[in-house]
């Protein structure tokens, strides 16, 4: 199965790595590639340990769908920031989350943050990673750490092979063949950045992540 034809480039000016210029096929595409994601995205949230009031940061949201988890999560009292290097992304994320007062979105790359020093509480970023190029992941992760506030936390997650037969025929399919050579180990990529407790943990079925604070 090959659905690489499907997803048409951003409008993004090159140099930022990979970006994706279909949200709507893209949402699709994550829902059925990814069944699941909600499950998987609720375990990132649980190891983000979200609270209200809090200002959370989304690296790479894509088309939003986990920023608005956070923002219902944060509540009223909190905000999220979305940044994503598609402006198509960033259009339908805007869309998307109308409904939410406390989130928005922007264009932006991974590696040239634009926000200042210590403005969040908890960085997230997932399936993000292994779009940007891997000379640039750890400039990318250093910014995370920059915008985190002392004591913040970082949930950084990619993708991972689950187990079984399903998970086989999953990662056979050529766009997640391609997705998978590109990824990289999160964890050197964290604690080079200067992060600290590092711990490692998976989001079933199809996540790994990396929860980090900044010291």
């Amino acid at each position: 199965m090959n659905l690489t034809s499907l997803f048409r480039p951003s409008s993004r000016p090159a140099g930022h790595g990979i970006t994706i210029g279909t949200p709507r096929f893209y949402d699709l595409a994550a829902a059925v590639l990814f069944r699941g994601r909600r499950r998987s995205y609720r375990a990132l949230l649980a190891a983000a340990g979200v609270r209200p009031g809090d200002r959370l940061l989304d690296v790479g949201c894509g088309p939003g769908y986990f920023a608005r988890m956070l923002a219902e999560a944060t509540g009223p009292d909190g905000s999220v920031a979305g940044v994503d290097a598609a402006p198509e992304m960033v259009e339908y994320a805007t869309r998307k989350a109308r409904h939410l007062a406390n989130c928005s979105f922007q264009p932006g790359a991974a590696q040239s943050l634009p926000f200042a020093d210590g403005s969040f509480d908890v960085v997230t970023s997932s399936l993000v990673m292994h779009h940007v190029p891997q000379e640039e992941r750890g400039r990318a992760v250093r910014e995370m750490l920059r915008v985190l506030r002392p004591g913040g936390t970082l949930v950084l997650a990619d993708y991972q092979p689950g187990e079984g037969a399903l998970a086989r025929v999953h990662a056979s399919l050529s766009t997640v063949l391609a997705m998978q050579r590109r990824v990289s180990p999160l964890e050197p990529l964290v604690v080079d950045a200067g992060f600290r407790h590092v711990v490692s943990g998976d989001a079933p079925p199809w996540l790994h992540y990396v929860r980090a604070v900044r010291p």
